[in-house]
C-alpha cells in the first residue's frame, strides 16, 4: 500500500488480542482489499475463501501456503463437515480466521454491505469462539475496480468481540442480522 499512496487508519486493533482464537469478520469491496488486509491481518490467524481461489496462479498457491481454509461453497454437506474439522483446529492451535461474510465482493460505489452468508456465525457458534467485526470504510472514492486507482486513507475498525459461547445454532440468523 505505501508503493501506490495508500494510507490506513486503524481504530480497535486490540480487540484481536482480546480474542484468540476467533471468527473475524470483515466487509468485502473490491480485490483490492489484499492492501487493507496486509495491514490489519491479525497474527496467528488464517482466511477462509472459495476452494477455486486455490487453483488461481499465484494466489492460490501464495493462499494454499499461507495456510488459507477452502470450502466448496456448492456442496453444503462438505462445508459442515470443513467447519468441524476447522473449529477443532481452531480451538487447539489458537488460531482464528478471517471470513468475508458477504460471500463475494460487493464493489458497491456507496457504503452499503451484502447480505450476510450464515456460515461464519455457524461456525463461531459450534466453535464457541467469539466474532471479531472488522469495518474498512469504503474506499470507492481512490479506487474503483473499472477506471481508478488514486492514493488516499483508509480508516479501518476492529470492533469488540461478541460472545458466542452461550448460542446455540438457532441463534445463528440472529447473529448473522446484528450489523
Amino acid at each position: 500500500s505505501p508503493l501506490v499512496g495508500v494510507r490506513f487508519i486503524v481504530e480497535g486493533e486490540e480487540h484481536f488480542d482480546q480474542a484468540r482464537p476467533a471468527v473475524v469478520v470483515g466487509n468485502h469491496q473490491t480485490a483490492m482489499d489484499i492492501l487493507y488486509l496486509g495491514r490489519i491481518f491479525p497474527g496467528h490467524a488464517s482466511i477462509m475463501a472459495k476452494k477455486e481461489l486455490q487453483f488461481a496462479p499465484l494466489l492460490g498457491q501464495f493462499m494454499t501456503l499461507s495456510g488459507a481454509v477452502f470450502i466448496n461453497r456448492k456442496n453444503l454437506k462438505d462445508s459442515i463437515k470443513a467447519f468441524k474439522q476447522v473449529g477443532d483446529t481452531m480451538n487447539k492451535n489458537k488460531l482464528s480466521l478471517w471470513i468475508f461474510p458477504e460471500g463475494t465482493r460487493s464493489g458497491l460505489a456507496t457504503p452499503d454491505l451484502l447480505p450476510f452468508k450464515k456460515g461464519a456465525f455457524h461456525l463461531a457458534i459450534q466453535a464457541g469462539v467469539p466474532v471479531v467485526p472488522v469495518v474498512c470504510e469504503n474506499y470507492n472514492r481512490i479506487f474503483d475496480s473499472k477506471s481508478r486507482f488514486e492514493s488516499g486513507t483508509i480508516r479501518i475498525k476492529v470492533l469488540p468481540p461478541i460472545p458466542t459461547s452461550h448460542l446455540t445454532a438457532q441463534d445463528a440468523g440472529e447473529l448473522t442480522d446484528r450489523k
